[in-house]
């Protein structure tokens, strides 16, 4: 197994606080491994944060350093990435939440967002019976019920130790104080510009005299500062009972939704029972339905144990080749069967049981490709672009939160609500708002996945926290979309099976498949090798941008611990100070 590098006593600092700046671990490229540079690192004995802002990171490790648990660092975390990181952190958005208590207890929050009670999937249909272009993506009606606020009170709630008021007031200063606009959300704003062309708040904001912020440039946020204040002050009913909800409900009816005051009032995250299943002496916890997350985890992983799948196959075509056709297998299942389990019937027992894992893996040809167009379920569509954002923490103690969410699209549907400066969601597009047509990820599923009034969409986020023979040993997770679950398999497999450092697995080169489009995606300086041998046995390979942006912790059995962030995004590593002993 890869060991935690030595804490590094390089420090750095970052928005007030000080990060644990760790030495890039480089993985060998001439073999495809670490296409996009080594992973971003930190080590420490005490906690570790790892998210897609040096802001957010340095956050969390404050809370860290004041006294706060793993939970109160994801809170500080993710409040501040609400307000730095704009294409996916959000408070108008949902989400999912892992947690592992001291005890060894581990919980898994449902914040997701749910379907206004006005909405059908008939509000997407012109007068022709199709749907409506940008209709679940770009519009009022696009805006399903936010639940991260709500979501991360509860947490707080029953898990936290520091004051409420102390983790929001944090990034209630970020936004009121401004924050250095980074490479990628510049380029993002860049890229982007069609998404905010009809919201006249967004392009104030972003496009001030008409022009893109630019790199450097401050992004000072008053509207978002004083929503936040109000969440410090008054908790989750600041945001979901009151003047803002009024404001957001009559904003978004404005702009065609039907989201209401009501339906704000009204939403609840879900305490559930984690997913939970054992990969040889590995037990993996991560979300149940709405996530298709655990499902497909442990359908690929019952499959690959089933047909002698092994460590040592990671780098070669057959282990990939066989990987490919458990995924294919497993997201076929997913498009057809899976939705709501609170307000449909989903076979997952059956497509989980042993017997049933065995029929799937006695359907893999070892030398060539199964056609996909031979195996039941969901359509393709567009390629997939990286949004959502996922952070990891863990302390020494073996305390670890894994946390997933997201606005759906990048900058969500692309409007501000004036006055509140809240970003709102496009999640409405991952529900099946017709039958036959894809979403935004290329994923089409049936009935089961419809729109219904307070019904949760079917999801594809997978915050995971790992344990080896019973002791924390992984927190992770990424953004991707439909690429999300792959992401964090390649991962796992990598540094759990396959024994690498953390920093070379997060690093290592990535090949994604989901049934249909029958192709399979793998990253730029993706071994020839493997690509040619893929080729030989049927499959057709397309390189794409980069897949997934993981963010993850590993904890060592003496309790030292290892961040480590993708090196496709901008994610940071952060630590607490080391305190001196007194002499």
């Amino acid at each position: 197994m890869g060991r935690p590098r030595p804490l590094l006593s390089r420090l750095a600092i970052a928005a007030g606080l000080l990060l644990c700046a760790g030495a890039p671990v480089r993985a060998g490229a001439a073999d495809g491994v670490a296409p996009f540079g080594p992973a971003r690192t930190a080590g420490s004995p005490t906690g570790m944060v790892v998210a897609a802002t040096s802001q957010a990171a340095a956050a969390g490790a404050a809370a860290l350093s004041a006294g706060g648990n793993a939970v109160d660092a994801a809170v500080a975390a993710a409040f501040a990435l609400a307000v730095t990181y704009p294409e996916a952190g959000n408070l108008a958005g949902g989400g999912f939440l892992v947690v592992r208590q001291r005890d060894g207890e581990v919980l898994a929050l449902d914040f997701r967002e749910t379907a206004p009670a006005a909405i059908r999937s008939s509000s997407f249909l012109g007068p022709d019976g199709k749907v409506v272009e940008g209709a679940s993506t770009r519009t009022g009606l696009a805006v399903a019920t936010p639940g991260t606020v709500r979501g991360l009170e509860a947490v707080h709630r029953r898990l936290g130790k520091l004051p409420w008021k102390s983790l929001v007031a944090a990034s209630a200063r970020l936004a009121r104080e401004g924050f250095p606009v980074t490479a990628g959300l510049a380029k993002h704003l860049v890229s982007e510009r069609a998404v905010f062309a009809p919201h006249p708040e967004s392009l104030r904001l972003y496009f001030p005299g008409g022009r893109p912020l630019a790199e450097g440039a401050l992004l000072v946020q008053p509207e978002l500062a004083g929503t936040l204040d109000a969440i410090a002050e008054r908790g989750s009913d600041a945001f979901h009972d009151g003047p803002v909800a009024r404001r957001i409900a009559e904003f978004v009816r404005s702009e065609g939704g039907g989201l209401t005051a009501e339906d704000l009032r009204a939403y609840r995250p879900v305490w559930r029972k984690a997913f939970s299943f054992d990969f040889g002496r590995w037990r993996l916890h991560t979300m149940p339905l709405p996530s298709s997350g655990g499902f497909l985890l442990a359908s690929i992983l019952g499959q690959l144990s089933r047909v002698g799948w092994t460590p040592a196959m990671l780098e070669t075509a057959e282990g990939a080749h066989l990987v490919v056709e458990a995924e294919r297998r497993a997201y076929a299942e997913r498009n057809r069967w899976l939705g709501d389990a609170d307000v449909v019937d989903v076979p997952l027992g059956k497509l989980l049981a042993p017997g049933h894992l065995d029929v799937l893996a006695r359907s893999i040809d070892r030398a060539k490709a199964t056609p996909s167009a031979g195996i039941d379920g969901g359509l393709g569509g567009p390629a997939e672009r990286p949004e959502t954002t996922h952070l990891s923490v863990a302390t020494a103690d073996g305390e670890a939160v894994s946390l997933t969410y997201t606005l759906n699209g990048v900058f969500g549907n692309g409007s501000i609500v004036p006055g509140v400066g809240v970003l709102l969601n496009n999640e409405m597009d991952d529900f099946a708002v017709a039958p036959g047509r894809p979403n935004l990820f290329g994923l089409v599923q049936g009935t089961q996945n419809a729109v219904r009034p307070g019904a949760r969409p079917l999801s594809s986020m997978t915050p995971l926290i790992v344990l080896e023979d019973g002791a924390l040993r992984f927190v992770l997770g990424s953004p991707g979309g439909s690429t999300i679950p792959t992401t964090v398999l390649q991962v796992f497999l990598r540094a759990g099976p396959g024994g690498r450092p953390l920093a070379e697995a997060v690093a290592g080169v990535r090949l994604h498949h989901q049934h249909l489009p029958d192709v399979v995606d793998v990253e730029r300086d993706f071994p020839a090798g493997t690509a040619k041998g893929l080729r030989s046995m049927g499959h057709v390979v397309k390189g794409r941008e980069p897949i997934g942006m993981v963010h993850a912790v590993e904890r060592a059995p003496d309790g030292l611990l290892t961040g480590a962030a993708d090196p496709r995004g901008p994610g940071v590593p952060a630590a607490p100070p080391v305190r001196q002993a007194p002499r």
